[in-house]
Parts: C-alpha cells; structure tokens; sequence
C-alpha cells in the first residue's frame, strides 16, 4: 500500500482496528471509542488549534509533534466510523491533477 517510510500509517490502521473490536480497557484509543465522535471532535479541534499555535511559532519540532498528534486523532476518528486510510488515499488519487477551485466547483453542485 504504502512505501516503507509511510508504513506506520498501516500499522497504526491496524493497531486502531484491533482496539475497536477487542476494546481492552487499559487502551487510550478504546476510551475514545467508548466515548464517541463527540470526543473525538473535541480532541481533533484542541489538537489542530495546538498544530496551529506551533505553525505560529515556527518551531519546526513543535510544528511536526503537533501534527502528528493531529493525524493520529484523525486516524482515531476515521476508524470509529468504518474508513480506511486507504479510503483517503483513493480520494486524493481521485483528486490528484484536478485544479483545486475546479475541485472545490465541483462540490458546490
């Protein structure tokens, strides 16, 4: 699916599906899905606001710890509602050399 350097993507994806359907208790990521989108929401926009104030900073390692905070919420919440990453992938591919106000066009209709 993805090359080397990109596959913790995979084994994440796969770490989160494990917790969804074994659900231990002494998981992080299994209290999140306990607790729903509504959290999830709520932890994805405290993180993009700290990815934002790290852009701010121009601190670099800031910057990539945030974001990587940002992702992994990301990925929490699209596996709670049945997406894989590969469901993404196929989205940019299906995105990838159309201009972007074209793009953007085409889902005002």
């Amino acid at each position: 699916m993805l090359d080397k350097d990109y596959k913790i993507i995979e084994e994440l994806q796969k770490i989160l599906n494990s917790r969804k359907s074994e659900m231990p208790e002494n998981s992080y990521v299994s209290l999140l899905f306990k607790k729903g989108n509504s959290e999830i929401n709520s932890k994805i926009i405290e993180e993009a606001n700290e990815y934002v104030e790290a852009v701010n900073s121009n601190s670099k390692s800031e910057i990539i710890h945030e974001a990587a905070d940002l992702w992994f919420h990301n990925l929490v919440s699209l596996t709670l509602n049945d997406i894989q990453v590969s469901d993404i992938l196929e989205e940019l591919n299906r995105r990838f050399g159309v201009s972007g106000l074209e793009e953007k066009k085409s889902r005002d209709k």
